[in-house]
């Protein structure tokens, strides 16, 4: 990523969220990031980074929409157009608005928004339930339990640094281990209802590991009576989401 992209890119990152007035974590429903115990299909979250170049323009794009999108019916009426979301994302200014096209395109294909045309201005978004079934758009802390994700992920250009696994696994995190301050083991059924496979699992984990944002430690498992096993426990940092990422 060009330097002069980045910062430009985190200048309109911090603009975004002050305008949108974001203070605090922006919530995600878990729906939106874990499947329920009797669906096979994969949760919304797996869905986005499936397919070209790991979903890192649509991932991206939808999270920004997320943050900005506030207050209902929770839509943006004057959207950045492709060029002004290709400077957002750190984009490269030739192929970047051509890829923000399509996936916005996409994500409206895919019922995660709803674009609506504007005579001489960008098309409206509107964010649809995150759930991915065309519903309309709830605010996740009406709901009761939510996934909270700080703001400082946005501003501190984590959103531009993380590749789309090491997100989807931030998010996949937050929601198993909630606010528990121990290293907790996440059992197999469980992981499987993220929709994340074991190799994107450890690319995401050691990705998460080398920004500091994740410590895994092995643990036994079992009482003094069973057979006990090491197992990996997981425990985030996300006060390290206050600092700026290792740029690469």
């Amino acid at each position: 990523m060009a330097l002069e992209r980045q910062s430009e890119a985190l200048g309109y990152l911090r603009g975004a969220a002050d305008k949108a007035k974001r203070r605090g974590h922006i919530p995600f429903p878990p729906a939106f990031v874990i499947a329920s115990e009797d669906d096979d299909a994969p949760p919304p979250l797996a869905r986005l980074i499936q397919g070209g170049r790991g979903g890192m323009v649509r991932l991206r794009l939808y999270l920004c929409i997320t943050m900005m999108a506030t207050k209902e019916p929770f839509d943006l009426r004057r959207p950045p157009g492709p060029n002004g979301w290709a400077q957002m994302l750190a984009l490269d200014p030739k192929t970047g608005p051509r890829r923000v096209a399509s996936n916005l395109k996409w994500l409206e294909e895919n019922k995660f928004i709803d674009l609506q045309p504007q005579w001489g201005r960008p098309s409206a978004i509107t964010l649809l339930s995150a759930t991915g079934d065309g519903g309309v758009y709830t605010q996740p802390r009406d709901e009761g339990r939510y996934v909270g994700m700080p703001v400082e992920f946005w501003t501190r250009g984590w959103l531009l640094q993380l590749s789309p696994t090491a997100t989807a696994l931030l998010f996949a995190l937050r929601e198993a281990l909630g606010g528990q301050s121990e290293p907790r083991y996440i059992h197999t059924a469980k992981r499987q209802r993220y929709g994340l496979s074991s190799d994107t699992w450890t690319k995401g984990r050691k990705e998460l590991e080398a920004q500091g944002l994740l410590t895994v430690k092995r643990e036994p498992q079992g009482d003094f009576y069973d057979f006990t096993r090491l197992r990996n426990a997981y425990q985030l940092t996300l006060e390290r989401l206050d600092d700026s990422p290792s740029w690469s």
